[in-house]
């Protein structure tokens, strides 16, 4: 019996797209034994794609069983306050803007 270490939410998103079993077993921190047991049965949390002998596992797949985004802590990252900045390039408020001319559709 082997025993693996639960991974850490971060360390989930840090998986790579396919995951293999020990990897998926630990991010549901379970044991070999019950997550093979669970393939077997059919009843294993998420879809499980098996290559030849091997089995494989969807990182997007892992992360929505487990209620997790693919970005680290959204509520982390803040956007720039909308401000306007005088000295950047670009357009002025008020001026004008250039527009086409218009077209005649011909009949």
């Amino acid at each position: 019996m082997s025993t693996s270490t639960a991974l850490t939410p971060d360390q989930v998103r840090a998986l790579p797209a396919m995951v293999g079993s020990k990897q998926a077993f630990a991010a549901l921190a379970i044991g070999e034994t019950l997550g093979y047991e669970l393939i077997e049965a059919g009843s294993f949390p998420i879809e499980v794609v098996r290559l030849g002998r091997a089995f494989r596992f969807r990182k997007a797949d892992l992360l929505a069983f487990l209620g997790l985004s693919e970005t680290a802590a959204a509520a982390e990252v803040q956007s720039a306050p909308a401000t306007t900045d005088d000295g950047a390039p670009g357009v002025q408020p008020g001026a004008p803007s250039e527009q086409s001319a218009p077209t005649r559709a011909s009949k």
